[in-house]
């Protein structure tokens, strides 16, 4: 019997996946029905712009001639994670910062404001000389990144993309995943931003959600949905399948208990220890929510990942 995944993919299940599956989808609600909304990163055009080492971040900080536009300076440069940098419940920061430049900055919070502002500009220039003086540097190479867009929509110093509509949330703890690569979902603090090479969704305080995603039972359904991409396990992540995902209502004490194995395996992790006692508990508790039988749980144990 074929299951199909997609419009142009499938995959053959067994009775035995079968009945997996059906369990997974049959428990709970779907993500798309949670109060979540998903994103992707910001979108800069050209990341030679606005993608800086923490060398760079220093001497742009030490050319400031004042405290003040040190603060604001040092405020507009974010650390980034990139889509290789996401982990399973972790990430491995390489040290990368983000010149984060919304249109219209440092005006755009103006309503007033339509299409490409000279006035922006100049404000921007006078707030921000450093920084102005970095990006002026490749101002061929970002007016040219769209010419339908850049000069007549944005000014030609502001990133391409940046979450206009959702840039708050960025400033918030996020599950984070990269849109290619491996499946796995990492808590990202809110003082990270993401390159759009990443997926994400804010979360309010528990982090349950984190050990379901990350659980070997839900990396199998989400390997069923994804696409493969090459032999080397990694996976297109589409957005609309993990929305497709059916997630249960948890008692509090669960709840509780998930998120306190999630901040050991987070700790260890910082400490370089081992985590697998504690995701193999995460693992026992997820096989009982979605009443996986002892072969369906020895099967997806034993699947190589």
């Amino acid at each position: 019997m074929c299951d199909f995944k997609s419009s142009d993919s499938w995959v053959i299940l067994s009775p035995l996946e079968q009945s997996i599956k059906r369990k997974v989808e049959a428990i709970g609600t779907p993500l798309r029905d949670w109060d979540i909304n998903i994103y992707r990163g910001v979108l800069t055009g050209f990341n030679e712009a606005y993608i800086i080492d923490s060398n760079k971040r220093e001497e742009i900080l030490a050319n400031c001639t004042s405290p003040e536009e040190k603060k604001r300076t040092a405020e507009l440069i974010r650390p980034i994670l990139r889509g290789r940098d996401i982990k399973r419940y972790g990430y491995d920061w390489a040290n990368l910062w983000l010149i984060y430049v919304p249109w219209h900055f440092p005006l755009h919070k103006d309503p007033t404001i339509q299409g490409a502002s000279a006035k922006a500009e100049e404000t921007f220039k006078s707030q921000y000389p450093i920084i102005y003086q970095h990006l002026s540097k490749y101002k061929t190479q970002l007016a040219a990144r769209n010419k339908a867009e850049t000069g007549i929509r944005y000014e030609w110093y502001a990133m391409q993309r940046w979450g206009a509509n959702y840039s708050d949330d960025f400033f918030k703890p996020k599950i984070v995943w990269a849109s290619v690569g491996d499946i796995e979902y990492s808590l990202i603090p809110d003082s990270f931003l993401l390159l759009d090479t990443n997926y994400f969704f804010a979360i309010k305080s528990t982090k349950e959600l984190l050990a379901i995603l990350n659980s070997k039972l839900l990396y199998w359904w989400i390997a069923m949905e994804d696409t493969p991409i090459g032999g080397g396990g990694a996976y297109r992540h589409y957005k609309y399948n993990l929305e497709k995902i059916s997630i249960p209502s948890l008692s509090r004490e669960l709840v509780q208990e998930l998120d306190s194995l999630v901040n050991q395996i987070i700790d260890r992790q910082k400490r370089g220890e081992c985590t697998s006692d504690l995701e193999n508990t995460i693992n026992n508790h997820i096989y009982k929510i979605y009443n996986l039988s002892p072969s369906e749980i020895e099967y997806i144990e034993n699947r190589e990942e």
